[in-house]
């Protein structure tokens, strides 16, 4: 049988999946910000060599986050862009939430999440195996090395899949919140070159900024929250917003 788990509970569990896996671990999460504690358990298992997958999809890696994956020999990590699912497992047990595996949400957020067994639950636990292989068969293997994640501090690009989702309702230009500079329309995102640089030094989602990305209005904004309440309303359908 089944059994719920809140985030507390999520987190805990989540744990005890990456630290007990001994064949095969996924990762399958939308958004992609591994916190240090979870780096260390995941650095443990890929001591071991056991099958590593980690499918993300919703922005472009930090170049320190892609750059850790990197340096790991046992993870492959492949790009979906529709990607929404957020499931991970080990050759024994799978937990299906609403949980990225996004530091802020693992302390923010109010999460859900339902945890399965192999041995309690087969045909389900089956199931979830089956649709995990086939999200990793559609999905894209990023192949990167240390060596080109350095060669570049540039902030993160609009993945290609992004751009083409673009509907007339969409605004195509936005603002640096920092400095009001126009930049392309994307709230994970919502710096110019320059303020990224500045930002990165410290990566505090919830600095207060000057700017609404989109309609570029002076108000208190963050990285967590880019956009004044009334866009929000405008383009949530539309825009891909951090969760």
């Amino acid at each position: 049988m089944a059994e719920f788990l809140n985030r507390t509970g999520i987190n805990y569990h989540l744990e005890q999946i990456i630290q007990n896996a001994e064949e095969q671990l996924w990762i399958i999460s939308p958004f992609l910000k591994i916190n240090p504690r979870i780096k260390e358990l995941l650095e443990d298992r890929d001591r071991f060599k056991i099958d590593i997958r980690v499918i993300y999809g919703k922005n472009e890696l930090l170049p320190e986050e892609k750059q850790w994956l990197a340096s790991m020999a046992s993870i492959r990590t492949s790009f979906r862009s529709n990607l929404h699912a957020k499931c991970y497992l080990n050759e024994r047990e799978a937990l299906l939430t609403s949980m990225n595996l996004y530091e802020f949400s693992q302390v923010n957020n109010d999460e859900m999440g339902i945890l399965v067994s192999r041995d309690q639950d087969p045909a389900l636990f089956g199931k979830i195996i089956e649709e995990s292989r086939r999200i990793m068969r559609v999905s894209e293997e990023i192949r990167e090395t240390v060596a080109t994640v350095n060669a570049s501090d540039d902030p993160p690009e609009i993945p290609k899949q992004r751009a083409e989702r673009a509907t007339l309702d969409e605004p195509q230009n936005g603002f640096c919140i920092r400095c009001k500079t126009t930049i392309p329309t994307n709230p994970i995102e919502p710096y110019c070159r320059s303020c990224f640089r500045t930002w990165n030094r410290f990566k505090n989602p919830d600095y207060k900024e000057g700017h609404c990305h989109t309609c570029g209005t002076d108000m208190d904004t963050t990285k967590a929250k880019p956009v004044c309440l009334s866009c929000y309303r405008k383009y949530r359908d539309v825009l891909v917003f951090a969760e």
